[in-house]
């Protein structure tokens, strides 16, 4: 009846919709996207001045690489299959010949083109914030403690590797009775023990 505060999940999980509607219910943004880990320990890969989300801004508002180049506003697209209207910025260099860093920046003859979004950026920076924190690190902690194994004895002992039925009743149905199932063994191995003590 209640949504949590501090929703913690695999990186599959913090999308740009996810995030929207963690914000929409009123819930914290723990969960991690895509390239978290990355983010969090390859300061080479972090700190990338060729990475457009490293750009310098100029006083004029423009995006500006390592060599100074600025990169004008190009267009405005749609992500598809975005339930929340999520849009790309697409941006590009304004002279990329006889670029001295051109072959670490860019694959290509064409002058440099690159995709933003400024909103999923700030959403990314405060994952990274949340999880960086004490309570992150409390709360990724306790979810490997707690729902990691879990998981690994449905998977790996039990064999449960995927959902077969379709439909959003029968997947709910499903996943309830292989969780009565679980709850049922951890039951019976708890009495096992008792009696083993006694």
């Amino acid at each position: 009846g209640f949504y949590p505060q501090y929703p913690v999940a695999d990186a599959g999980y913090g999308s740009y919709n996810n995030y929207i509607y963690c914000e929409q219910h009123g819930m914290k943004k723990y969960m991690k996207f895509t390239m978290f880990k990355k983010e969090t320990t390859d300061k080479k890969y972090r700190d990338n001045p060729f990475r457009a989300v490293n750009f310098k801004i100029d006083e004029e508002g423009n995006l500006r690489c390592p060599a100074g180049k600025a990169f004008h506003f190009q267009y405005r697209r749609n992500v598809k299959g975005n339930q929340y209207g999520r849009q790309e910025e697409i941006y590009q260099c304004e002279d990329c010949t006889d670029c001295r860093y051109a072959s670490a920046c860019k694959k290509t003859d064409k002058n440099r083109t690159i995709q933003l979004n400024q909103e999923l950026t700030s959403m990314h920076q405060e994952v990274v914030n949340n999880l960086e924190s004490i309570q992150g690190a409390l709360l990724r902690m306790n979810r490997s403690i707690q729902s990691e194994g879990t998981f690994g004895i449905m998977k790996n002992n039990r064999w449960y590797k995927r959902i077969v039925r379709k439909g959003m009743e029968q997947v709910r149905l499903e996943i309830v009775l292989v969780s009565i199932g679980h709850n049922l063994y951890k039951y019976h191995k708890k009495r096992l023990r008792l009696k083993k003590a006694a």
